[in-house]
């Protein structure tokens, strides 16, 4: 999952338009159809500055639920603007100016392209080896003289989310470590995989086996690699698509660190897909989504066991 913020509360649909694809590992090189691999492994990125005026949080939240669907995958609310980012060979104008025309909102827009180099060097500066309750180091491969401590994570993220420096990554593992036992020689699904940090933890926890899957290309493809290079390989199969996939089979955990909306949409499969006694641990929302998440996840059968809280994001453990 690439930087996705904020909270999509309008969000009404997901495009599946990379369903059915998937990575296949052999030796040393990932193959795709060419067509295929050319479309969705783009880093070619455009953003999008959009002016509200007047600006506020909620006006924000409106268009970011608005053109969500076009499709933009993440957004920040910096300076006083919102910036939108879409791949390349998704941006149309024309279409944005059109929706944004239908909005009750004054708004302006102006478009930036970024260099795919620009996301790589600015990975390169910014991550920092982290420690998760002293028990989980990660890190990017080039630094050295870092503590070692039971779990070590050796990670190079590219484009894709998950460090352990985000609330919910961070509060994922730490809810991983206090459920180990529950993920030792089981089954593992891990839904929104981005980088495959929580995936390399499951491997590392001895995980029986774990399936991650990733709607976008170039986190499935990094999360294959990482767990190549934390030798978690043999336990893992990372496949790009949605939680369709997850019907496939069945699993004792679930790890699903995505969008509010995408959890609540999916609720119903993740039930389906879980093995009874098994655990679904969730995060990727705030405090104050709680709520609608575990309505929705009692009408699905699950029981609510944990609760963890960060800097206003929340994530919930639900038993079954």
């Amino acid at each position: 999952m690439r930087y996705n913020i904020g909270k999509f509360r309008h969000l009404k649909k997901i495009s599946a338009k990379f369903i059915g694809l998937y990575l296949i590992l052999y030796e040393s090189r990932l193959s795709l159809p060419a067509p295929e691999l050319q479309r969705v492994n783009s880093q070619e990125y455009i953003e999008v500055t959009i002016n509200i005026t007047p600006f506020s949080k909620e006006a924000a939240e409106i268009v970011e639920a608005e053109i969500a669907e076009l499709p933009y995958n993440s957004f920040v609310v910096e300076d006083g603007c919102l910036k939108a980012y879409i791949q390349k060979e998704d941006y149309d104008a024309r279409a944005l100016r059109l929706l944004l025309s239908g909005l009750d909102l004054k708004t302006s827009f102006a478009a930036t392209y970024i260099q795919p180099e620009n996301w790589n060097s600015d990975w390169e500066g910014n991550f920092e080896p982290i420690v998760v309750e002293g028990t989980v180091t990660v890190k990017p491969p080039q630094r050295r003289n870092v503590p070692r401590t039971r779990f070590n994570i050796s990670l190079s993220p590219d484009m894709a989310f998950g460090t352990g420096h985000h609330q919910t990554t961070y509060m994922m593992m730490a809810a991983m470590l206090a459920h180990e036992k529950d993920i030792r020689n089981h089954m593992v699904f891990d839904i929104g995989c981005g980088s495959g940090v929580l995936t390399i933890l499951a491997g590392k926890m001895r995980a029986r086996h774990v399936h991650a899957v990733d709607l976008d290309m170039v986190a499935a493809r990094s999360a294959l690699f990482n767990t190549r290079r934390n030798k978690v390989g043999p336990r893992v199969d990372v496949r790009c698509g949605d939680a369709s996939l997850m019907q496939l089979g069945s699993y004792n955990v679930i790890l699903a660190n995505i969008h509010r909306n995408v959890i609540l949409m999916d609720l119903r499969t993740y039930s389906r897909s879980l093995r009874p006694e098994g655990l679904l641990l969730t995060s990727g929302f705030y405090d104050s989504d709680k709520p609608d998440i575990c309505k929705e996840a009692a009408i699905q059968g699950f029981k609510l066991l944990d609760t963890l809280s960060r800097d206003g994001w929340s994530c919930l453990v639900f038993g079954k």
